[in-house]
């Protein structure tokens, strides 16, 4: 096996969470806890983005962010308006899927949770 991935659908978030600061810390804290080494951390969002240009769909408004480990990366992107947090970690060192799936719904407060783990050969 080459790696594996695991695949979060969140719903019923709180979007408290939805925030630069709260996700490079959920980063943090995930990449303790699964024992990964984080490297850098990009956001895409409507921070600096004049108001008349900023994303209103419930589709695309939100913050995205990919943050580069040592073994691959870990994705999420947010969307405020639907309440729901879409997530990838995708790595070729092991973890353990399932403490990432509850640590991730807990950090997000989810009420509902779709998990799918990939083996990548």
């Amino acid at each position: 096996m080459y790696g594996q991935e695991l695949v979060l659908d969140l719903s019923g978030c709180s979007v408290s969470t939805f925030n630069r600061s709260a996700i490079e810390e959920y980063f943090v804290e995930l990449c303790d806890l699964i024992d990964m080494e984080m490297c850098d951390v990009h956001f895409w969002d409507d921070l600096d983005v004049d108001p008349s240009e900023r994303q209103t769909e419930p589709h695309t408004k939100g913050t995205s962010a990919v943050c580069f480990i040592l073994t691959s990366t870990i994705v999420i992107h947010t969307l405020e308006l639907l309440e729901c947090v879409y997530i990838n970690i995708f790595s070729c060192k092991s973890f353990d899927p399932d403490a990432a799936t509850e640590f991730s719904k807990k950090w997000f407060g989810a009420k509902c949770c779709k998990q799918i783990v990939l083996d990548r050969i």
